[in-house]
């Protein structure tokens, strides 16, 4: 393991570009930015701030799709980092926790909403004691980025937060607070597929699956935020291995071009590097 970047605000979002810099998202009050790194890590520069952006997905026309949890929206930013609101709502009904975004393969903009104002969740900054018992209602939102039509695929979920598509092009994501990762259906059916917490969750303890990506092996890769690990999940759904990580709290990851994967980290404030041996699935947005 290697330390690519450091000095990080609550680093989430890690992007690949095509040049081998990189785009993160850093969520501490202090920072609340979209960042750029250079393609050694060393050199960063701000490319917009927006209050707590937190997934980042890009499209194969250059547009990042910013999951903005403070603006409780989904942003369409440019890499001159100037942005629009492009959804915030789905019906008359407003989104409340926007995590994670990904491209599907058929052009849609895939966003899981936690379900819970942050406000509520950590009043002040610091996260609720009672957090655990507290009306998650996570839900899947796709949106058309021709019509701006708002659709939600699923609810109900205990704070929904990563999404990938695999090499088939199944829509799979997680639920924090059970650790289960489950393939959504076009219906919006949930299939479990698999748990990537290795032991029974403290009352009070914050655990679970954050971040995911999938290898091109089928294999998938979860970033388990309490954890401090990256847990790897066989096509079959059964764990094949855990990488750990310095720091309890990664929070997402991006494969790179030689069979590593670049893991953001909140403890550190950092980005670390890992030898994984296999290369990632291409993102449907950047193919």
């Amino acid at each position: 393991m290697a330390i690519f970047a450091t000095e990080l605000g609550f680093p989430e979002g890690p992007v690949l570009l095509d040049d081998g810099c990189f785009l993160c998202v850093e969520m501490s009050p202090e920072t609340g930015q979209v960042s750029h790194l250079s393609a050694d890590g060393k050199v960063k520069r701000v490319l917009a701030k927006t209050g707590r952006p937190n997934g980042l997905a890009l499209d194969k026309y250059g547009n990042i799709w910013v999951a903005e949890t403070d603006q409780r929206a989904l942003l369409k930013m440019a890499l001159d980092g100037q942005y629009e609101v492009f959804a915030d709502r789905c019906g008359e009904e407003g989104f409340m926790f926007p995590n994670d975004v990904a491209v599907g393969p058929d052009g849609a903009i895939y966003m899981t909403d936690s379900g819970i104002l942050e406000e509520d969740l950590a009043p002040g900054g610091d996260v609720n004691p009672d957090w655990y018992t507290m009306p998650f209602d996570g839900k899947i939102f796709r949106i058309d980025p021709d019509t701006r039509d708002v659709t939600c695929l699923c609810q109900g979920i205990q704070f929904a937060n990563g999404l990938a598509f695999s090499p088939e092009g199944k829509l799979y994501a997680n639920e924090t607070l059970s650790g289960e990762i489950f393939e959504i259906t076009p219906g919006g059916e949930r299939i479990f597929f698999g748990n990537v917490v290795e032991e029974v969750r403290a009352s009070d303890e914050m655990k679970g699956p954050d971040g995911m990506k999938f290898a091109a092996d089928g294999s998938s890769y979860h970033c388990v935020f309490g954890q401090g690990d990256v847990t790897v999940l066989g096509p079959d759904g059964q764990v094949a291995a855990r990488h750990p990580v310095k720091g309890a709290y990664p929070t997402n990851l991006v494969f790179g071009n030689s069979g590593e994967i670049y893991v953001t980290e909140m403890e550190t404030g950092s980005i670390q590097c890992l030898n994984v041996g296999v290369e990632g699935l291409p993102l449907c947005g950047q193919n």
